[in-house]
């Protein structure tokens, strides 16, 4: 097994350089230029995000779809009530199972979901402003390698 890096120390532990920081800065800036693009049909991150998996088919349930979405299913169920309350998702108990709520895109919701992919590239294009295909290529392979530490073994 490797062993772990050594790149940052206590006592020198700037800010500009801390890759967790600045990790968190850019998806921060990503989801503010997604959502001022998405604000004017009625989304926000929160409402956008489920939305668009579901679009993608996936998470079915509160539960798949919470965790898809990096969301407490409780959130999850405040978020699918307000895209409930604008017509753009519908939820009807499961007939394999009563206990399950399943969830659906009403045609409306189909509409404003299959937007969301054209923000998003816009806003990814605009941020990769400058890189080659073999940078894009090149921190796709060490934000998975990253993910990949992160739930290997300790």
């Amino acid at each position: 097994m490797p062993r772990p890096a050594t790149f940052y120390r206590p006592d020198a532990l700037p800010a500009d350089h801390n890759v967790g920081y600045l990790m968190k800065r850019v998806v921060n800036g990503l989801g503010h230029d997604i959502d001022a693009l998405l604000e004017p049909q009625g989304l926000t991150h929160a409402q956008w995000m489920p939305l668009y998996k579901l679009h993608l088919g996936q998470g079915r349930t509160v539960a798949e779809l919470a965790a898809l979405c990096l969301m407490d299913a409780g959130a999850m169920t405040r978020t699918l009530d307000r895209l409930e309350r604008k017509g753009l998702v519908r939820r009807s108990r499961s007939e394999r199972d009563r206990r399950v709520v399943d969830l659906a895109l009403t045609p409306q919701g189909r509409a404003a979901a299959a937007r969301i992919p054209f923000v998003l590239c816009e806003v990814l294009n605009a941020r990769l402003e400058g890189f080659s295909t073999d940078e894009w290529h090149q921190l796709q392979s060490f934000l998975h390698r990253m993910l990949d530490n992160a739930a290997g073994p300790r």
